[in-house]
């Protein structure tokens, strides 16, 4: 079978690597181009050399530049991307893996284009870069859009539920009236469920637009602890996060009482399988738990969130 490319952002580390990882393992007998789309080249590197020895025959592990924090470097990586298909260069483009996130913590960050950093780059980043895709993904296509179970109140492992506003005031920080009274990491931690939200609203939008063979959908990894995603957070949290957490997953599911709990590993099997499974062809618009669909049950905001929140296949 010919070699197909799939690109995982923030590929190099965490559930992107794991991703990477596990399609590099299947068993389908088809070679992959796998490209880690990352802001930091050198730990990039770092991660390809890892698994390139599990590329097997015809397949590569290749590092090419991305800061979701910037749309001037999403447009260069989306030109570069689709002149290396369109010239033969790697192989057709397949899979999009919309993975790479952050969490404001206690202090207020920006984009380089003076977004909220973390709606910039785990929605509008995203949004921008599979629009740009969108003309070299031919059927059959896959696009996956990593969101997360605390989207959603009453499974969000005790955060701040999103407090939605429309999209201009989202993009300034400017958080619905839910968050009025919050202090500095409860804000920081509403800004992250708020920014899950609208993975999912884009999710289901695009999927409206997709042409006949391509797909989106939406996946929650679960507490997934030692991703990284903590990284600035204040250091006791990230130490608990790096260092115990990874250790008492059996415990966390019978504290929460729920399996939606994983090390990485298991993870990023479950979202490489949404890539790969040939079941799963046809499946487009839908949200993932685990390896199940999940009949998502809308809140009381969709209707306006899914308008101000992306409904056009082009930007």
């Amino acid at each position: 079978m010919p070699p197909r490319t799939v690109v995982i952002t923030g590929g190099n580390t965490g559930l992107g690597y794991a991703c990477a990882a596990a399609l590099l393992a299947s068993e389908e007998g088809r070679p992959w181009h796998v490209v880690l789309a990352c802001r930091n080249q050198e730990r990039g590197r770092a991660a390809a050399s890892q698994l390139t020895p599990a590329a097997g025959t015809g397949g590569q592990v290749e590092v090419m530049r991305l800061d979701l924090a910037s749309l001037a470097s999403v447009r260069v990586f989306a030109t570069e991307l689709a002149a290396s298909v369109r010239t033969g260069a790697i192989p057709r483009l397949y899979g999009v893996v919309c993975n790479a996130g952050v969490q404001s913590w206690t202090k207020r960050s920006l984009t380089a284009d003076g977004f909220e950093a973390t709606f910039g780059v785990n929605h509008l980043g995203h949004f921008l870069l599979v629009n740009l895709l969108l003309p070299i993904l031919n059927p059959p296509a896959r696009i996956i859009v990593v969101s997360s179970g605390v989207h959603d109140p009453a499974n969000n492992w005790g955060l701040p539920a999103p407090a939605w506003n429309d999209t201009a005031a989202l993009s300034r920080g400017e958080l619905g009236g839910a968050a009025a009274a919050d202090k500095p990491m409860a804000r920081g931690q509403r800004l992250y469920t708020t920014s899950k939200l609208a993975n999912i609203y884009f999710t289901y939008a695009l999927s409206r637009h997709l042409p006949p063979g391509v797909t989106v959908n939406a996946f929650d990894p679960g507490l997934t602890p030692g991703t990284g995603l903590t990284r600035d957070a204040p250091a006791p949290i990230r130490f608990i996060a790096k260092h115990v957490l990874p250790r008492a997953i059996p415990l966390l599911r019978r504290t929460y009482k729920t399996s939606n709990v994983h090390t990485i590993v298991e993870s990023g099997q479950s979202m490489a399988r949404l890539l790969i499974d040939p079941g799963l062809a046809g499946t487009t618009g839908k949200y993932f738990q685990e390896r199940k669909r999940v009949n998502h049950r809308p809140s009381p905001t969709t209707k306006t969130a899914r308008r101000s929140c992306g409904t056009q296949a082009r930007p």
